[in-house]
């Protein structure tokens, strides 16, 4: 490989893809009550899923240092997806579970100055260094995506869509899962794909 930096970027995403399945704990369950949270956001605001009750959540699991985060970010995939949801007033929350000693951990600034920077139409960015968030969902990689009813249950969990690459030429061709979810959900239908496995970098939890 001829480019240090492009080689880097893809062994951080195979090591991502690899570890996919593991570190999370356990995991929330699609069909049963979401887990209740509270999180301080990048503004340093007290944020609690029972804020929201009676409307319709996603959860987005970001971390700008992995290379399937810049996929969707850089190709404007995420915000698309994000604008298309909180249009239907639909409440978005991105969670960063970057522990403080991962060297791609962001402070809540400089968190909050990439997502301006990237035009996220997120209604929120929480921090959750400690990853108990992240646990309690059972969130593996970034992105991991989740979807809560207004009654308070989990209604889809995994990737944003069916192309488990960090390449952003397959984006046109994919399903996006989310976008789908919702449109079912808010038509008062059930989800007829409520769980897929999710891709990208592991999340980076703190030992605690």
């Amino acid at each position: 490989m001829s480019n240090p930096r492009v080689a880097a970027l893809l062994a951080c995403a195979a090591l991502g893809l690899t570890m996919a399945t593991g570190g999370a704990g356990a995991a929330a369950v699609v069909g049963q009550e979401a887990p209740a949270f509270s999180a301080v956001d990048v503004r340093g605001k007290a944020v609690s899923l029972a804020d929201f009750k009676g409307r319709h959540v996603v959860l987005e699991w970001v971390n700008p240092g992995c290379p399937f985060v810049v996929k969707h970010y850089g190709a404007a995939n995420m915000q698309a997806t994000q604008k298309n949801a909180v249009d239907k007033g639909v409440v978005w929350l991105a969670v960063n579970s970057t522990a403080k000693d991962a060297g791609d951990y962001r402070t809540p600034q400089a968190m909050a100055t990439w997502m301006q920077g990237q035009k996220a139409h997120a209604s929120a960015t929480l921090m959750d260094e400690d990853g108990k968030v992240g646990r309690a969902y059972g969130a593996r990689t970034t992105p991991h995506m989740y979807i809560i009813d207004p009654a308070g249950k989990l209604v889809y969990a995994g990737a944003i869509d069916s192309k488990p690459t960090s390449n952003p030429a397959d984006i046109p061709s994919a399903t996006n899962h989310v976008n789908a979810a919702l449109a079912e959900t808010l038509a008062g239908k059930a989800v007829s794909v409520a769980s897929t496995r999710p891709y990208g970098c592991s999340v980076k939890y703190s030992s605690m």
